[in-house]
């Protein structure tokens, strides 16, 4: 599969897991956000509450689950993006946490606050 190939493919799941996070009363801010660090593949609000949430998808448990792909490495570029976009934003005041969501055989596993900030 073409790096092209998994891009699409990976936006359709994030999508999905966007169109998820809606039904459960998020309104979603940003997609695929980006900086010198990473990215985060989405960015949603409820209430007064922000999340960074990873979206990872996965056809089988050959290489392991969606869920495990967010190792150590992955939190710290996720949680200094993170930092970037609140910093930028001027939403240092806001709670936030880091969600995943697992995608395999059109079953969605979410976990809010899945990790900590590990700046």
């Amino acid at each position: 599969m073409t790096k092209e190939n998994k891009r699409k493919i990976g936006g359709e799941y994030e999508k999905a897991a966007g169109r998820y996070l809606e039904q459960q009363g998020f309104q979603i801010l940003e997609y695929n956000f980006r900086c010198k660090t990473g990215e985060i593949d989405i960015i949603a609000m409820k209430d007064t509450q922000l999340i960074f949430c990873e979206v990872k998808y996965r056809q089988d448990h050959e290489k392991g689950t969606p869920l495990e792909a967010v190792d150590l490495r992955k939190q710290r570029v996720i949680s200094k993006c993170a930092m970037y976009y609140l910093t930028v934003h001027g939403l240092l005041h806001l709670n936030c946490r880091f969600d995943v969501i697992g995608i395999t055989a059109n079953k969605i596993e979410w976990i809010p606050n899945a990790f900590d900030y590990t700046g």
